[in-house]
């Protein structure tokens, strides 16, 4: 039963609005009730649609990154760090703008920026210290891609064999570093394994996470490529920002 406006003088009243004409409800949605979405204002709107701030973000990481990969290029640990502790926690407060929520490649990106700190210590302590937080990274992307969809088997078996294969060329090298980097590496292939069955540039950022992490692991093994630790930095940098920004992607929280 509709109930009679108070303006429309059902109950004899003059009514308020009377000799005016009322602009209409711009936030009135189809049903006449308001809502609750309003567009942002053209200023704080980037191409795409998404807002100025979330791009801000994204082109602060790119910069941090380049910062970094000069720093790494010339020696300069100060530099390093300043910027490669920003690089993990830009991303997260990106994917917190765009999607609105804190998930499992959240926490991955907490514990990436406390491996990335622990690694710019010197010493094979430091060294394990990163190793665990970035198992920590490992267990909560594969939860979380495990939990979107079911990798293709081929994807699997494919990782898997690539463990195998660099676990026994690097075991002999290795000393005393042989159990942490079996485990963490197995982690590692897993999660880029499942990384296949999220989309396409999360697969991509999986593949590239474990490029960086072997090329580290030949360092600690004794060998080292040229610009190898340009390469380290490059590759986990690219990384991390297709994990996040596929991740979002599958979440509708960007364009593709």
């Amino acid at each position: 039963m509709n109930r009679p406006k108070r303006d429309a003088g059902a109950s004899g009243l003059p009514e308020r609005n009377a000799g005016r004409t009322s602009p209409p409800d711009r936030t009135a949605g189809a049903n006449g009730r308001p809502t609750h979405d309003t567009a942002l204002p053209a200023s704080d709107t980037a191409p795409g649609g998404r807002p100025a701030r979330c791009v801000a973000l994204l082109w602060a990481f790119a910069v941090v990154a380049a910062v970094e990969l000069v720093a790494v290029a010339t020696a300069a640990t100060p530099v390093q760090w300043l910027a490669k502790p920003l690089l993990a926690p830009l991303l997260l407060a990106w994917l917190w703008r765009t999607c609105r929520r804190a998930d499992l490649v959240a926490v991955g990106l907490v514990f990436a920026t406390a491996g990335d700190i622990a690694l710019l210590v010197p010493g094979d302590t430091a060294f394990l210290v990163g190793m665990g937080c970035f198992l920590g990274t490992q267990l909560a992307l594969i939860t979380a891609f495990v939990g979107h969809r079911r990798p293709p088997l081929a994807a699997g078996i494919g990782y898997l064999l690539l463990w195998a294969a660099a676990n026994a060329v690097l075991w002999p090298q290795l000393g005393a570093l042989r159990l942490p980097v079996l485990g963490y590496s197995l982690a590692l292939s897993l999660m880029a394994a499942t990384a296949t069955g999220v989309n396409v540039r999360v697969a991509a950022g999986g593949a590239l996470f474990l490029v960086s992490d072997l090329l580290i692991g030949l360092g600690a093994a004794g060998t080292e490529l040229p610009g190898h630790g340009v390469l380290v930095m490059a590759t986990y940098s690219a990384a991390l920002l297709l994990i996040t920004t596929g991740w979002a992607q599958r979440a509708g929280g960007m364009p593709p």
